[in-house]
């Protein structure tokens, strides 16, 4: 080939790169499918609330916005496969703490580093509550720390498994109470509430929106409400703060992120329609429907929420020495 032609190959190939969709740097964002990917399964609320925000999404930028769920590893699979992807906004992540704010302590070898997300937003929260199976001795929190100091090593626990909020939450108790209890790792929430309920075992650090029509319908008891001011669902329920623990919070919450390095002005305006989205009064009412507090927020506001969860379960995680292998 002439050196003539090899010049021509060449210009047509760079002007094919140019013309290809996603590769002009000036194009308008979005101006193709945008995927947001759930490291949780489907029907979760991680994934009924990415649903919701991936509709509005599409509805305010006239795009298809996709939901793919890729669950497994304790999240870790749909979080490094979204650390890994290109960061120009097409691909983002609708996660609970594990993989955004908790997963790189726990985790020796862990594949992608969660702080180095683009912090988007914090886009929801819900709060635990302290339940326990109905026939347990122990009707307030006082009452359950000295049952445990009288039957040391007796009350058990349960927990979606090794790392899960569950399980953080439950060694924070251990530690504020200075108490000891047996862990009991189930896969899910639904098998350790049937536990719970069926008296297999003590205690469940569970969600707001699944223990209260338990509690209402007289199978479990609620203790305390984990967040750091009372539940408007339970007014009744006093804070584990304010029954003798302060400082104890467990809220467990949902944040949007993208890969690293994805630029500030993709970052911009997604959060801007996010922050528009939670404002919809169609939406605050399907998030209260889920017994979910809308957060919202700017970018930088993000990152500190995501940095102040992480400090105060590597805190926790450290003192009970806490480690998957």
């Amino acid at each position: 080939m002439s050196k003539a032609m090899v010049r021509i190959a060449a210009i047509a190939a760079l002007l094919a790169a140019v013309a290809a969709p996603g590769a002009r740097a000036d194009e308008p964002y979005p101006s193709r499918a945008v995927k947001i990917v759930v490291p949780a399964a489907a029907g979760s609320t991680t994934d009924i609330l990415a649903r919701l925000m991936a509709d509005q999404f599409g509805k305010t930028w006239g795009q298809s916005v996709v939901v793919e769920n890729i669950s497994g590893g304790a999240m870790n699979i749909g979080g490094e496969h979204v650390y890994r992807s290109a960061p120009d906004g097409y691909t983002l992540m609708i996660g609970p703490p594990s993989p955004i704010a908790i997963n790189q302590m726990l985790y020796p070898k862990l594949n992608y580093e969660p702080t180095k997300f683009a912090a988007i937003a914090a886009l929801a929260k819900i709060p635990n509550v302290l339940s326990v199976r109905k026939d347990l001795p122990a009707n307030s929190v006082k009452e359950l720390i000295a049952y445990a100091k009288a039957n040391p090593g007796k009350l058990t626990y349960a927990s979606q498994g090794v790392g899960s909020t569950a399980q953080l939450t439950a060694a924070q108790l251990e530690i504020l109470a200075d108490i000891k209890m047996v862990h009991v790792p189930y896969r899910g929430a639904q098998p350790a509430l049937t536990d719970l309920i069926s008296g297999h075992v003590d205690l469940f650090f569970d969600t707001i929106a699944t223990s209260t029509p338990l509690f209402r319908a007289g199978r479990i008891k609620i203790l305390a409400v984990a967040s750091p001011e009372r539940a408007a669902a339970l007014p009744e329920i006093p804070t584990v703060a304010e029954s003798g623990l302060p400082g104890f919070r467990s809220v467990p919450w949902f944040g949007l992120v993208a890969p690293p390095d994805t630029p500030a002005a993709i970052v911009a305006k997604i959060n801007a329609t996010a922050n528009a989205a939670l404002k919809k009064p169609e939406i605050a009412a399907k998030l209260h429907a889920l017994s979910l507090e809308p957060i919202g927020g700017t970018p930088a506001e993000a990152v500190k929420f995501f940095a102040s969860e992480t400090a105060l379960w590597g805190k926790v995680i450290n003192q009970a020495h806490i480690v998957v292998k």
